[in-house]
C-alpha cells in the first residue's frame, strides 16, 4: 500500500509538470508596432514573460532601441553589417548557431573586437520544445563554450530562441542555466534569401514599425538589411532614437552579471 501511495505520489509530481500551462508550445508573435506605438504581446505573454525574466520589449517611455541581429548562417553581408555599426557607432547583439561559429569564426571575433554581444542561439537550431532538459542544456552550452574559446567572451546570458519556439519548461531551463530569453517587438519577413525586395522595402518595414523600447530583429542572411541598415539608424537617430545594447537594458533590471570582455 505504502509503495502504491508513493508511485501515485510520484506520477502527481510528474502529471503536474506536463500539463498544458507548463508543457504548452508556443511561437512567439505580437500584435506590430506603428505610428510610433510599441508592439503588443498580449495578456498571455504580457504575464508568463516576467515569470523567467524574458523580454520583449524596453522602456517605452524612452526613444532608445536594442539592435539585434539572428546569424543561423553566414550568406556574406555580416561584413558589411559591422561595417555599418563601426561608421554610425552603434552596439548591437548577435545571437549565433553552432554551425555559425563553425564556418564563420573571424566575423565572430571581429563581433566581440568591435564591442557586441555575442547572444545564444543555440548549437543546431532545433525546436528545444520536443528536446529533454539535458539535450537543451547541450546545445546551450557548447554555443557558450565554443563562442568563449573563439573570442574570450566568458560569460553569455542572452538566449534568442530559435525559430521562435518556446515553451515555460524552455524558459525554465535556459533560466537555470543563467540565460535571459530575449524576443523581439520589431521584425519582419526578412529571412527568405530569394525573396528580397530591396533596401527601400527593408527600410520602410521597420520605419513604419519603430518606436520607443524596441527590440529590433532582423536576420544578417538578408541582403536588403544589410543594404539598407545605414539609413535605417540615420533616419531613426533623426527622429531622436538612440541605440543602446542589451546589457544596458538587463542592468536597469538589475541583471547579476554584465558581459564580460
Amino acid at each position: 500500500m505504502k509503495k502504491l501511495i508513493c508511485l501515485l505520489t510520484i506520477w502527481s509530481v510528474l502529471w503536474a509538470l506536463a500539463t498544458p500551462a507548463f508543457a504548452e508550445s508556443y511561437n512567439w508573435g505580437m500584435k506590430k508596432g506603428s505610428n510610433g506605438k510599441p508592439a503588443e504581446a498580449g495578456q498571455k505573454f504580457d504575464e508568463m514573460l516576467p515569470k523567467y525574466e524574458a523580454i520583449y520589449l524596453g522602456d517605452t517611455s524612452k526613444k532608445e532601441i536594442y539592435l539585434t541581429f539572428d546569424n543561423g548562417y553566414e550568406n556574406g553581408y555580416t561584413g558589411q553589417i559591422l561595417d555599418v555599426l563601426k561608421k554610425q557607432n552603434v552596439p548591437a547583439t548577435f545571437f549565433v548557431t553552432g554551425h555559425y561559429l563553425k564556418t564563420a569564426p573571424e566575423l565572430v571575433k571581429r563581433m566581440v573586437k568591435e564591442g557586441h554581444i555575442v547572444g545564444n542561439h543555440s548549437w543546431t537550431h532545433p525546436d528545444m520544445t520536443v528536446m529533454t532538459d539535458e539535450q537543451i542544456r547541450s546545445e546551450l552550452r557548447q554555443v557558450k563554450e565554443k563562442t568563449a574559446e573563439l573570442t574570450g567572451q566568458q560569460t553569455m546570458n542572452y538566449l534568442r530562441p530559435p525559430r521562435g519556439v518556446f515553451s515555460e519548461r524552455t524558459m525554465k531551463v535556459a533560466k537555470e542555466e543563467g540565460y535571459y530569453h530575449i524576443f523581439w517587438s520589431l521584425a519582419y519577413k526578412d529571412w527568405v534569401v530569394n525573396e528580397q525586395k530591396g533596401a527601400a522595402y527593408a527600410h520602410g518595414e521597420v520605419m513604419k514599425q519603430i518606436h520607443p523600447g524596441a527590440i529590433l530583429l532582423i536576420h544578417t542572411v538578408s541582403k536588403d538589411n544589410a543594404d539598407a541598415l545605414d539609413s535605417i539608424l540615420t533616419d531613426s537617430k533623426k527622429q531622436g532614437y538612440v541605440f543602446k545594447s542589451l546589457d544596458d537594458l538587463m542592468i536597469e533590471q538589475q541583471l547579476p552579471n554584465r558581459m564580460l570582455y
